[in-house]
């Protein structure tokens, strides 16, 4: 075993050692849907540049000179001497970069080789950058993903997020006018989840995903948080409402090639006989929290995202949850996952499944990806649970990326 291996072994122990000498819970804070899958929902224009295509035969680059019978001589000759993961955003692109420092420090020490970390600004740029060997990993929202595979073909799921103890997450819809909420539905400190084929009225705290206002005490989910500001940030409002009343407004989607944020309320309000691009006035925000944003300002009637993207802005804007309120979600989607060029060494996709998975068990990583895309743990993908996100984008007749 490396010396790498074996230091990232020991900082999951000194971090164990260091939560039970804390008393600390395992759970971490936050979630989208279980709750914001789509977390990585659109993708990235700006690809990476090299992606470490090239294997080397030397593998021992990276030794370290401290003494011992380790050194990096182990690393499979197979091995490229680094690669490159890009990332798409669900916040602010510059606050993702800094966020995925750790992680990819981790990752690098872990593997032994040079790894990139890049942030992208839509789906398009990431996927053509792994579709010509550009990139070797990306985390993609679910729509993006397929696209992606099935254009390019030359890569395939690694990674399936879990949030919460789910691996599917939906879409909410809110809206600033409460007049459209069904009497005696709204409510404070609730929320929409499906049950059954059906879409119910429950607690916040109840949630699977982290709803805004909430944070994780030493016994779960308890309200009182507080932003950067010193500001209690308020509980969210929900009600049950009728997605028809969104006809003629205007709806803040995020990106064409986003999930929750537009593909499967696209294929609602076409099943309702409302086009899309017609029957309302759409508005692509670029993001989650912008949609969020678009909606609590007024320049939109309506708006999408993952659940429960209103704490993507409650740190500038503490009444958020007051004020977006939400009426309704998709069906459940299943949560985003990281890709892999499939050319790369089978070795090489286990070592970084394991390396993320080791990383997520400490406390530092479950905040780190807490961060980044709310992710609580991972599990193996498999592209056959990409099918129903297919049949969507068949449905409404996208058979290649937009634009």
């Amino acid at each position: 075993m490396s010396k790498n291996l074996l230091r990232l072994l020991a900082i999951v122990l000194a971090f164990g050692l260091i939560a039970a000498a804390c008393g600390d819970d395992d759970t971490s804070s936050s979630g989208d849907d279980s709750s914001g899958d789509d977390s990585s929902d659109d993708g990235g224009d700006d690809s990476s540049d090299d992606g470490g295509d090239d294997a080397t035969d030397d593998g021992g680059d990276d030794a370290t000179d401290d003494g011992g019978d380790d050194d990096m001589s182990d690393i499979p000759e197979d091995w490229p001497e680094s690669i490159t993961f890009g990332f798409v955003p669900s916040q602010d692109q510059a606050t993702l970069q800094d966020n995925i420092a750790p992680f990819i420090s981790v990752l690098e020490e872990a593997l032994g080789i040079g790894v990139d970390g890049v942030v992208t600004t839509d789906y398009t740029g990431l996927v053509t950058s792994m579709g010509t060997d550009q990139t070797d990993l990306g985390a993609f929202g679910p729509f993006g993903y397929t696209l992606g595979k099935d254009e390019f073909g030359n890569i395939e799921p690694l990674i399936q997020s879990v949030r919460f103890g789910s691996a599917t997450y939906h879409g909410q819809w809110f809206t600033n006018d409460a007049s459209i909420c069904e009497e005696g539905t709204l409510a404070e400190a609730t929320a929409l989840e499906n049950h059954d084929g059906e879409i119910v009225q429950v607690p916040a705290l109840e949630a699977v995903a982290l709803q805004v206002g909430v944070q994780f005490g030493d016994d779960g989910p308890e309200f009182g948080k507080i932003n950067d500001n010193g500001d209690e940030i308020g509980v969210g409002w929900s009600c049950i409402g009728d997605l028809s009343a969104v006809a003629g407004g205007t709806v803040a989607f995020t990106t064409e090639t986003s999930t929750s944020g537009y593909l499967f309320p696209a294929l609602e309000l076409t099943e309702l006989g409302i086009d899309p691009a017609t029957g309302v006035n759409p508005v692509f925000t670029g993001g989650h929290d912008a949609a969020v944003t678009a909606v609590y300002d007024g320049s939109a009637n309506f708006g999408l995202s993952f659940d429960d993207a209103r704490s993507t802005i409650d740190d500038v804007n503490a009444d958020v949850g007051e004020k977006v309120i939400v009426f309704s979600i998709t069906e459940e989607i299943p949560n985003d996952v990281v890709a892999v060029r499939t050319a790369l060494p089978e070795s090489l996709k286990t070592a970084i499944y394991d390396a993320i998975a080791a990383y997520l068990d400490t406390e530092e990583g479950e905040a780190v990806f807490d961060e980044i895309y709310s992710w609580t743990d991972i599990a193996p993908a498999s592209d056959s649970d990409f099918d129903i996100v297919r049949e969507a984008a068949a449905a409404l007749g996208i058979t290649e990326p937009p634009g």
